[in-house]
């Protein structure tokens, strides 16, 4: 368990995009845990009562608030920003959603649908899939990061040098984040929480969830870095292992072609075995199961496989 943080960064403390010009909410001290109230990727506009059809309606200037910046005395670019990732406090709600013109196979799935989650958000044990299927939970912030030397308003959707929208879901409890400062502060923000997600986030979304976060913030000098890294406290799906997986593949020259095909195939396996119709499948691949690159020397094709993990049926 961890101690009382030294700050609270409130949910109406949040921003969109990233701004170095942004004024920020607080100046901490190297060291300083801090608890961020976040809200989740659609800024509280899907709720327990949201059904497909109120998709369309979402305000995208409102999606992927993070709460900060936060000032860290004596950041400077050339720094590194440590960020470990300290506790969580779920809400016990969250939602899945294919959203017209997004996610990996947009263009094979473009009408609305939505998924409404509730877990138990002291014990997390696995949330319900239809009356089947339940995904494990493992929380996580999908966007943390620092503000970048560019000026002007740049949007949160896609990640930076500096971090931001990651979706790396190991990036959860006990594990360390290294960013590289770009500008004096670091300017320190963080949202986009999840309870599950499956690497590659397939179809755009995970299962989103307003939680809190608490990290601590330190400060490591004059340590260059281009492109964030971190460190993961122990096995990191061990909660997908116990049942082993199915597995389907895409063969081809080109990466991002064979990772459509792989998740295509997976979503007609999950179809035809569950009695799921396609763009559940779609969904649910992307709260639970991973993509992986498993060959790409042999060319001219390389091999691109999707892992779907047994224990969600089973």
């Amino acid at each position: 368990m961890c101690n009382a943080p030294d700050y609270t960064i409130h949910r109406h403390q949040h921003h969109f995009g990233w701004d170095n010009s942004i004024t920020p909410i607080e100046s901490v001290s190297p060291g300083s845990a801090l608890e961020f109230v976040c809200m989740d990727s659609s800024g509280g506009q899907i709720t327990r009562y949201s059904a497909a059809a109120d998709l369309s309606a979402l305000d995208f200037e409102r999606v992927n608030p993070v709460n900060g910046p936060i000032f860290i005395d004596g950041a400077e670019p050339g720094d590194i920003i440590k960020v470990t990732i300290e506790h969580f406090k779920p809400s016990g709600f969250g939602w899945t959603a294919n959203i017209p013109g997004f996610g990996l196979l947009a263009d094979q799935f473009k009408d609305p649908a939505l998924v409404l989650w509730d877990y138990d958000p002291h014990g997390m044990t696995p949330a319900a899939f239809g009356q089947h299927g339940a995904v494990p939970l493992k929380p996580f912030a999908g966007t943390i990061g620092l503000a970048p030397v560019e000026q002007g308003l740049h949007s949160v959707v896609p990640p930076r040098a500096m971090g931001g929208n990651l979706d790396i879901r190991d990036l959860s409890l006990g594990s360390e984040l290294y960013l590289p400062v770009q500008v004096d502060g670091g300017l320190f923000s963080i949202g986009d929480t999840h309870a599950a997600q499956g690497d590659g986030e397939v179809c755009g979304t995970a299962i989103e969830s307003q939680m809190d976060v608490t990290v601590k913030l330190d400060l490591i000098k004059q340590t260059p870095l281009t492109t964030p890294r971190f460190t993961t406290p122990g096995p990191v799906t061990r909660h997908l292992d116990a049942k082993g997986y199915d597995v389907t593949t895409g063969i081809g020259k080109d990466l991002m072609a064979g990772a459509k095909a792989a998740v295509s195939n997976m979503v007609d396996l999950l179809s035809a075995r569950h009695n799921l119709n396609s763009v559940e499948a779609y969904m649910l691949c992307s709260t639970c199961g991973d993509l992986r690159i498993s060959e790409i020397v042999d060319m001219p094709n390389w091999v691109v496989s999707f892992y779907f993990p047994r224990i969600v049926f089973e």
